[in-house]
């Protein structure tokens, strides 16, 4: 059940990044400033980025089931939910005047934390891999 889970999160971030991107690039071009619009083009980024690696992780956990890449996909898609989404209501909150929303931007860095252990648990989780494994692959077998 973890592994569909993974290819879910993926799939849904990467279809809301895309959404996001087009949002940003059409109706939100007129409201925010250009620093403005550039952070809000970074989350999207960013959102995009770690999409891809979720539904990478899928895969490699159809050959490879170890708990690290388990554990790696949860700190992503929980890191990019606090990373990206704090950038986005930090960039719209002018817009949407709602002033508690300034109490958002330590957010920011903590989910961007969690991006890096995510990165982290995929290196462990590579290290992990035996030789065995990798060769039997390789061979087609």
């Amino acid at each position: 059940m973890m592994k569909k889970s993974i290819l879910i999160k993926g799939s849904v971030l990467g279809g809301l990044a895309v959404i996001l991107g087009a949002f940003g690039a059409h109706a939100l071009k007129e409201v925010l400033t250009p620093e403005q619009l550039i952070s809000f083009e970074t989350g999207v980024r960013y959102q995009m980025y770690h999409a891809l690696v979720l539904i990478l992780l899928f895969v490699i956990t159809l050959k490879v089931n170890h708990t690290f890449f388990n554990r790696a996909a949860q700190f992503i898609f929980l890191g990019v939910i606090l990373f990206s989404g704090s950038i986005y209501l930090l960039t719209l909150k002018n817009m949407l005047d709602i002033e508690f929303l300034k109490y958002v931007a330590p957010i920011t860095p903590i989910g961007g934390g969690l991006l890096i252990v995510g990165w982290l648990f995929i290196l462990l989780g590579s290290l992990k891999i035996k030789k065995s494994h990798t060769k039997k692959n390789r061979c087609g077998t």
